[in-house]
């Protein structure tokens, strides 16, 4: 540096520069509200986590499910609205750098879901006990005695909606956004520990707090086991994202799970 910068003012100009940085990475009319940091990516594990669990437990009372996806369609939007082109680079919105482990998420989180359904049956069969018949329960728009074209025409509808709205809407958010302002402080390998708790506890609203036969209830042991996998199930879809160089991985890992979930929910399970 110029002999006439002291080593301070050299530290107060790189400061400065990081700050800018930052900033230009958030849209400019929120740029004095937000930033990819600790507090932002706090903020948004609490309050989409809250809105969600509400929304979710609610919907198992009506059986009506439609308003939930207005929380994954927000999550997916967060980007867009509040980052700019060089904040979406940084949370790895970006075209995969290595294409060759799209495949393999894509395997991998099929190869989960498969997983964790025989677990839980071993343990605990077709009965309520097991997240993959509570959670087909939930999908009351599917009528009884389903003949086989019927069957696979709602499967397809029910894989499609289930690879696209919570997929995108959670990497974006637990791999993407809240990911990075977390990571900016406490570095990846924390940060996804973090997001994965968040993720896993949320996923008490889809099973482990029960309600059936018009009744609240809570199943200790597999609720237990269920967060369990949902929080491994979450560090494997953070693994594709490195894999891969992109949150696009974690997407497509994620996918991968929940088609094999739904393909157990319609052709495994003798419920529809």
């Amino acid at each position: 540096m110029p002999r006439h910068i002291t080593s301070e003012q050299h530290l107060v100009h790189e400061t400065t520069r990081g700050t800018s940085d930052a900033t230009a990475e958030i849209r400019r009319p929120l740029r004095r509200c937000i930033a990819l940091d600790v507090r932002t990516g706090v903020l948004l594990l609490v309050v989409f986590g809250i809105i969600r669990v509400a929304l979710v437990l609610h919907s198992n009372v009506t059986g009506s499910y439609q308003v939930v996806s207005l929380v994954f369609v927000a999550m997916a939007l967060l980007p867009w609205i509040v980052l700019t082109p060089a904040g979406r680079k940084r949370i790895r919105l970006v075209r995969p750098p290595r294409w060759r482990w799209m495949i393999p998420a894509a395997v991998t989180g099929v190869g989960f879901s498969l997983a964790g359904f025989a677990l839980f049956t071993s343990l605990w069969g077709d009965d309520g006990g097991n997240p993959f018949v509570y959670i087909a329960g939930s999908y009351s728009a599917v009528p009884t005695g389903l003949s086989e074209t019927n069957r696979l025409i709602y499967f397809v509808i029910f894989a499609v909606i289930g690879m696209l709205f919570s997929p995108v809407g959670e990497e974006l958010l637990y791999r993407g956004v809240a990911h990075e302002s977390l990571a900016s402080r406490v570095g990846d390998r924390a940060a996804a520990l973090i997001d994965a708790g968040a993720f896993s506890v949320v996923h008490l609203a889809h099973f482990g707090i029960v309600y059936t036969a018009g009744a609240w209830g809570f199943l200790p042991a597999p609720a237990a086991l269920w967060v369990t996998a949902m929080f491994v199930s979450s560090l494997m879809f953070y693994a594709f994202r490195r894999l891969t160089g992109t949150v696009l991985g974690a997407i497509v890992a994620h996918a991968g799970f929940n088609l094999a979930m739904n393909f157990v929910i319609f052709y495994w399970l003798d419920l529809f």
